[in-house]
């Protein structure tokens, strides 16, 4: 089940929410939370139940341990190595096999083990919970449901946002649910609505012709899909984030922000600062810091964020585009640590600011192309045509000429949404403090709920539009 589906608009949500809002107290709450996650799982993949309820039973059994001092180490190790053991079976068992099978004279048979929706997710959630608690000598909470509940929260748990559970348990006894915050949070949701079905959907059609074209690919429909799916694959996952932190809203949970205008970042440091904060937070602090983080010198922090970025990529995907997108990252993270890319010069001119947004900018866009792509080889070939290809080709024109102007709309509307242009004006032209406060949130609303209307028309035209990061 997704947010975007029939099934959740009309019909789970609203349900839940009713439920929710009758039932007393908490405990309750929190219990109908827990069985909703659940359910709302195995809408989507039933099969992957059992491999859920396992990272929740090791991840409570480890939290009991941490009182214990002796208990308290063992359990922790062991509770990861189970839950990575599990990611490594489930993801990347016939990636490697398949690797093994390439480089030796043997062929070993996959496995062919389905690939659990959301395993990525919630298995670093269930870590992170292990490893808060072995930090602070004692489990945030020892109460099964709790955990469960933080684990298969189901605005998060098939892609993120990938919160901690402290700040999560802070909120589980002790929340705001009124019509104030839920109509906040449903505006927040629309507002993620909007962004799929509004400019992702439509782009994602330019960016599918344009990655199907094989060797009728020019360097004008490349450079074309690569600023596409730039837009495609933010406006899909922030969308998903809004949608998510909005739902979290309805129910009185605070959730941080994921995104924070990524594409206006000056540096590959810098972007990696807005885009997936709770991946990146996640990693900093659970791989990066452990690691050293930048406390033994320029070469050591190189490696560090190379290591990082590395299984960063592996992270998204068992696949070598996926990898080597890692690599690319991590290699222009490494470049700018040790000051070969030096950004923070750069910015103390006009023109220097200018070079370092358009290099984080193409150095982003042309890494997208790589993890679009569908193999290293289609990867190589499209780089070698965004700066060779320029010689016009029929099927790259016959596919520029049937992109429609809805998509044309959409596209330009993406890219004026990447930009800060709302920050900016609200900077220069002052708030809208002045205003009378009702009139302003009525109009927001009103908007919101035209937005709303907007975006089921456009369901019902393109049909259903998975999100990119289910495959995550």
């Amino acid at each position: 089940m997704a947010f975007n589906s029939a099934a959740f608009l009309f019909f789970f949500f609203p349900l839940a929410f009713l439920l929710y809002a009758v039932l007393p107290g908490y405990r309750l709450k929190n219990g109908l939370l827990a069985a909703l996650g659940w359910i709302f799982y195995a809408f989507g993949q039933w099969q992957g139940i059992p491999l859920l309820l396992v990272c929740v039973l090791i991840s409570y059994g480890a939290g009991r341990c941490m009182a214990n001092p002796r208990l308290r180490k063992p359990a922790c190790v062991l509770a990861l190595v189970l839950e990575l053991g599990l990611l490594g079976c489930f993801k990347y068992l016939d990636f490697f096999t398949g690797t093994l099978s390439a480089l030796l004279p043997v062929e070993i048979p996959a496995a062919g083990l389905l690939l659990p929706v959301g395993i990525s997710f919630f298995t670093f959630k269930s870590m992170s919970y292990v490893i808060d608690a072995y930090r602070a000598g004692e489990a945030p909470s020892c109460r099964l449901l709790d955990v469960l509940l933080y684990i298969s929260f189901f605005p998060q748990i098939t892609s993120g946002p990938i919160t901690r559970f402290g700040p999560f348990a802070a909120q589980l006894e002790n929340r705001p649910f009124t019509p104030e915050g839920t109509a906040r949070g449903l505006r927040r949701f629309i507002v993620g609505f909007g962004k799929k079905m509004l400019i992702a959907v439509p782009v994602a059609g330019i960016v599918d012709s344009v990655f199907a074209l094989g060797a009728g690919l020019d360097a004008r429909a490349a450079w074309l899909g690569a600023a596409a799916y730039t837009v495609q694959i933010y406006f899909d996952f922030s969308g998903y984030s809004d949608m998510a932190i909005g739902l979290a809203g309805v129910f009185g949970f605070e959730t941080p922000e994921n995104f924070r205008y990524p594409y206006a970042a000056s540096s590959i440091t810098d972007f990696w600062r807005r885009w997936h904060i709770s991946l990146s937070t996640w990693f900093k602090d659970y791989l990066y810091i452990p690691l050293g983080g930048n406390r033994k010198g320029r070469t050591r922090q190189a490696l560090n964020k190379a290591v990082v970025f590395l299984l960063c990529g592996l992270w998204h995907g068992a696949s070598g585009t996926f990898v080597l997108w890692g690599v690319w990252h991590g290699v222009l993270s490494a470049l700018e640590s040790s000051k070969i890319l030096d950004c923070q010069r750069w910015r103390k001119t006009a023109p220097g600011r200018v070079l370092s947004h358009v290099y984080a900018l193409l150095a982003v866009c042309l890494g997208f192309v790589i993890f679009r792509a569908a193999d290293l080889g289609q990867a190589l070939s499209f780089f070698q045509v965004l700066f060779t290809g320029f010689a016009p080709l029929p099927a790259s024109s016959l596919a520029l000429a049937r992109v429609s102007p809805a998509a044309w709309l959409a596209l330009a509307a993406g890219i004026a949404g990447c930009l800060p242009i709302a920050p900016w004006l609200a900077q220069r032209t002052g708030t809208l403090a002045d205003a009378p406060r009702r009139a302003v949130t009525a109009a927001s609303f009103a908007g919101a709920a035209a937005l709303f209307v907007l975006c089921l028309l456009a369901a019902a035209g393109s049909g259903f539009q998975p999100f990119i990061y289910f495959q995550f």
